[in-house]
């Protein structure tokens, strides 16, 4: 239970070698922060955890500047505003905020977007209504523009992106093939999301597997694991098959390139015969479609056409074992941190 006048805050003790540990985390106190002209006081609801926060642990040239040793961890927040000198926000105002792992944040407002405060559960706006849910909807459709009876498969298909991009290309007349970690996952992603198939990558010859399930082949993968599920998948993809590429999970704890044979040439001698689109991409540089998303999305879920799975975990603390998991698999679903409220 936080304090009054005090802010906890879970700051990055060390860079992680490999896989992060309970170590590389610190839990720190701090006095309440004070907002001055122009800034509103942020109260932190919920915390998004999500896989691109292991890259900003690192000091290395990305995307976006790494956290700083004994800086609070990066992190999308749903926060209410408890002090408001900024006439564009009210107290009591929910917010989708860049506040990270802590109790309370300020902000100029900038950075913050309303919640229809007729939103039942609020944490929505960090998964299937945000980020998670705008990566799906612009990695498959403006990148992988999947046509009707086309084969699109997904990896980490029960993920909080993977299992929208599945389900969006079986709106789309698709035929969709799921990758996933475990037996359960697979059968989730069949019988409630509506995959006409998943496979389950720690069994063995996944490439095999994949190819019954996909017997014409596929013309959309959408990547964000990397490793083994890449290397099955790159030699089923048809000509002109579309990759669109968010992640590579996969290969994220790695401090040296993988072990093994290099599959550079296999795999530019497919992008070239096949004339294989690979297309990298970083929501940040897509927030414009976020209007179309939005309406889309919501009409699909009061339609009861998108199905969307939350696992919530509760407490500040919780939120460095909840990333070291979600790193290893053991979500299922969108993972947020129950921080304040219900």
């Amino acid at each position: 239970m936080n304090t009054a006048g005090t802010n906890r805050r879970i700051v990055l003790a060390r860079r992680p070698h490999g896989e992060p540990q309970a170590d590389d985390f610190r839990l720190e106190r701090t006095a309440l922060p004070v907002p001055g002209p122009g800034e509103v006081l942020l109260r932190t609801r919920f915390l998004s955890l999500d896989p691109y926060m292991r890259g900003r642990m690192n000091d290395a040239p990305s995307y976006a500047p790494p956290v700083a040793i004994d800086a609070v961890m990066t992190g999308q927040t749903v926060s209410a505003v408890e002090a408001s000198n900024n006439p564009d926000f009210t107290v009591g105002e929910l917010v989708v905020a860049n506040a990270g792992w802590q109790d309370y944040a300020l902000s100029d407002g900038h950075d913050l977007l309303r919640i229809d405060a007729a939103l039942a559960r609020p944490s929505y706006a960090l998964g299937v209504l945000g980020m998670p849910g705008l990566t799906a909807y612009v990695g498959l459709l403006d990148i992988g523009q999947p046509q009707p009876k086309e084969t699109v498969a997904v990896a980490a298909a029960t993920g909080a992106v993977g299992s929208l991009v599945g389900q969006i290309a079986k709106l789309k007349g698709c035929r969709v093939v799921g990758i996933a970690g475990g037996h359960d996952k697979c059968e989730y992603a069949v019988h409630a999301l509506g995959f006409d198939a998943c496979l389950d990558h720690r069994e063995p010859d996944l490439r095999g597997r994949l190819a019954a399930a996909a017997p014409k082949g596929i013309d959309v993968y959408f990547e964000n694991v990397g490793g083994a599920v890449l290397q099955a998948v790159v030699p089923l993809l048809n000509v002109g098959a579309r990759v669109p590429l968010c992640g590579l999970i996969a290969w994220y704890n790695l401090e040296e390139p993988p072990a093994g044979p290099d599959r550079t040439p296999q795999l530019l001698s497919a992008v070239l015969r096949r004339r294989l689109k690979i297309q990298g991409f970083i929501i940040f540089d897509h927030y414009q479609r976020m209007p179309a998303f939005r309406a889309d999305m919501t009409a699909w879920l009061a339609e009861r056409r998108v199905k969307y799975r939350e696992e919530v975990i509760d407490g500040l603390p919780s939120a460095p074992g909840g990333l070291i998991g979600l790193l290893r698999g053991e979500n299922f679903g969108k993972l947020v941190v129950r921080v304040s409220g219900k």
